[in-house]
This record gives structure tokens, C-alpha cells and sequence, in this order.
């Protein structure tokens, strides 16, 4: 595998990186912050990923040339809405100026041996994505917990139509974790299809970040990770990526493999 400086992993984790903010109490102050944020001296950020109340209010700030992409979340987090209800969701996302869906699968229901729910949910969502629009599906891998089910997940969201499968929603107990991203991104291979992969939740510094796209060089191929196919869904990976590439960094980690 390619060695990489600390300061060229930061840059790619920058460009692949979905800078989020889905706290219950975020206000539109924030998410003008949020978008500043997204643009920095060293580049922007992949998109922005905020709830869909906001999305009108961030299309506004960053106009219509999608430097900066707006990703929102529908279903989510509980993954228990009705599929119509998730459908209208998504409409509205998208006449709002949303650029990307990232939909809840309903997993409890997959939990209890219902995949049709599944599919079911991700065709309705799938139907809505036209055009550009990608959807990024969240199978909730620390709720599904088995690597079986975590598989079978992944298997459900790509043939129903996923442009992503996601890890999380950052919500639960166990977010991203380097085993479920590892079935995951087999599952991927496996498919034959180009789907992208997105971890989220836990991802907090670029040492972090180096260890994901390690794993994805190694099952996919060198050089994989692009905006188009790998994401990450984190709110304080930015800190650490600018610590990085402006020299800040307090304790600067080892050079990365991937």
C-alpha cells in the first residue's frame, strides 16, 4: 500500500468529509457557522450533512453551485417512520435544495427477519433520488450488531438502490467501527456495483480517519476513496484535519498506509 504524510491523509479526509451537525438543538445560527465552516483555506468539505428543517436556510448561504454539497437525513434517527411519510420527507428535502438523502433503514424491523421492510423502504426513498440527488442508506450497524446482519443489511440497501450504505446515525451507544466497516465494504465488492461507503459517529482525528481508508484501499483498490464513493459523517474530524494542514496540531501522528 501508498505511504502517506499525516498532512496528504488530512487533505483527502477533507475533501471525502460530510461536516455535520444533527444536535436536537441546533439553531440556524449554527448552521450558518456550519456552512463557513465547510469552506475552508485548504479546501471544502465533500457537503454539509444538517436536518431538513435547515436545508432551505443552507441553500441559501451557498448559492447554486454545489461547491459545497447539502446532505440531509430522512427517518432518522429511529429508522420508524412510515414509508409515505419518509417519501414526503424526502420531496420536500429536495425541493428545499438537498443534494443528498441519508435515509434510516427501518432495522428493528430487519432485527425481527422482516427484509421486505427494508426494501420496501429504500425503493420508496431510491424512487424520490432522481437526477444528481444520491442516497446514502444507515443500516445502523451498533444496533444490528451481528456480522450477519450487518451483512445482510448491506446486501438490502445496495440491491434496493443505494448510491452509500452508511454505518450510523451517531445517535446509539456504538457508531462507526472498523469491523462493520469491514463486512460493509466486502459487501460493496462483492455486489459489483459502484456503491459508496460512509462511516459516522466516532471518527474524531486523522489518525482515525487513516485507519478507514487503509481498510478501504486494501478490499476495494488503491486510490478508491474519492468523494463519489467514501465519506465520513463527523462534526470534530474538521478540527483535527485543520490542526493538521495548517501545523497546529499539538502531537502530530505517524505517516499513514493506505
Amino acid at each position: 500500500m501508498n505511504s502517506h504524510s499525516i498532512r496528504e491523509t488530512a487533505a483527502v479526509a477533507l475533501s471525502l468529509l460530510d461536516l455535520t451537525n444533527l444536535k436536537d438543538d441546533c439553531t440556524e445560527a449554527q448552521i450558518d457557522a456550519l456552512c463557513t465552516r465547510a469552506q475552508t483555506p485548504y479546501g471544502n468539505s465533500a457537503a454539509i450533512c444538517i436536518w431538513p428543517r435547515f436545508v432551505a436556510q443552507a441553500r441559501n448561504i451557498l448559492g447554486t453551485g454545489h461547491a459545497v454539497r447539502i446532505a440531509t437525513v430522512v427517518n432518522f434517527p429511529a429508522g420508524e417512520m412510515e414509508v409515505a411519510d419518509v417519501a414526503a420527507e424526502t420531496r420536500e428535502a429536495i425541493a428545499d435544495g438537498a443534494d443528498e438523502i441519508d435515509l434510516v433503514i427501518p432495522y428493528r424491523k430487519l432485527i425481527s427477519g422482516n427484509e421486505k421492510a427494508v426494501t420496501d423502504m429504500v425503493r420508496a426513498v431510491r424512487a424520490e433520488c432522481t437526477g444528481p440527488v444520491l442516497l446514502k442508506v444507515i443500516i445502523e450497524t451498533g444496533e444490528l450488531k451481528e456480522a450477519a446482519l450487518i451483512r445482510r443489511a448491506s446486501e438490502l440497501a445496495i440491491e434496493a438502490g443505494a448510491d452509500f450504505i452508511k454505518t450510523s446515525t451517531g445517535k446509539v451507544a456504538v457508531n462507526a467501527t472498523l469491523e462493520a466497516a469491514d463486512i460493509m465494504i466486502r459487501a460493496i465488492r462483492e455486489s459489483g456495483r459502484k456503491v459508496g461507503f460512509k462511516p459516522a459517529g466516532g471518527i474524531g482525528s486523522v489518525a482515525d480517519a487513516a485507519l478507514y481508508l487503509s481498510l478501504a484501499e486494501t478490499i476495494m483498490a488503491p486510490d478508491w476513496a474519492m468523494p463519489s464513493t467514501f465519506r465520513f459523517g463527523a462534526s470534530g474530524l474538521l478540527d483535527d484535519i485543520l490542526a493538521v494542514l495548517s501545523g497546529t496540531q499539538s502531537a502530530p501522528a505517524a505517516a499513514s498506509s493506505y
